[in-house]
Order: structure tokens, then sequence, then C-alpha cells
């Protein structure tokens, strides 16, 4: 599957990431932050889910209407921890998100909103 991480989620992700066979591009990377609506909006042209700890991104795609091709929120996630959780969920959930579902997982807790 094709990933945007946002800056926020640990780059080191990306490597266990990349390992399972996913497409993955870091914006930890990127020479500036664009800010959440640029990545939002990147993450969408170019088909990827977004990863990320912020809940802005589902409100900006929840309340505002943003598009987007499925959001995937982290929440209370050691950053070692974020890379396996990611990979869990992609295998579980990864058809869901693509059809832009909202996914938040914490610890002992999934969360899934459909797409519209």
């Amino acid at each position: 599957m094709k990933i945007l991480l946002d800056t926020c989620v640990w780059g080191g992700a990306r490597k266990d990431l990349d390992a399972s066979g996913h497409d993955v591009v870091w914006a930890g990377e990127w020479q500036e932050d664009p800010g959440d609506e640029e990545i939002l909006s990147r993450a969408h042209r170019e088909g990827r889910i977004l990863v990320t700890l912020d809940k802005d991104f589902g409100e900006m795609a929840i309340v505002r209407g943003i598009p987007h091709s499925g959001i995937l929120r982290l929440v209370n996630l050691a950053a070692r921890q974020q890379a396996a959780v990611c990979i869990r969920v992609l295998a579980l959930y990864g058809n869901e998100l693509q059809s832009g579902a909202i996914v938040t997982a914490e610890p002992g807790r999934l969360r899934i909103r459909p797409s519209d």
C-alpha cells in the first residue's frame, strides 16, 4: 500500500513499513513542513494513506470535507510501537483505509469511521 507518514510519526517506522512491502514516504524528510492541509492534499493526490498522531487531519476531512485517501491516527503509542501497529492495522483494515476510512488505533482500542 502507498503510505505517507506525517512528520510527527517516528521516522524509524518507515524502515519496517518498507520491509513489509509498503511504498512509504515520510514527510519528515522534506526540506520544510508544508503544513497540514498540503500534507493531506499530497497524500490524496498520490493515493496514499496518511499515518499521523495529529487529530487535526480527521477534523479537516470530516468537518471541512477535505478529500483524502484514508487516515490512520495513532494515539498513545511509543515511537517503537508505531510501525508494528501500522502493519497490523493495514493488514486488517487496509481496504477500508484505501476506500477513505479514518481509523484511530490506540492501546486496547480501534475505532473505524467508514468513508461517506
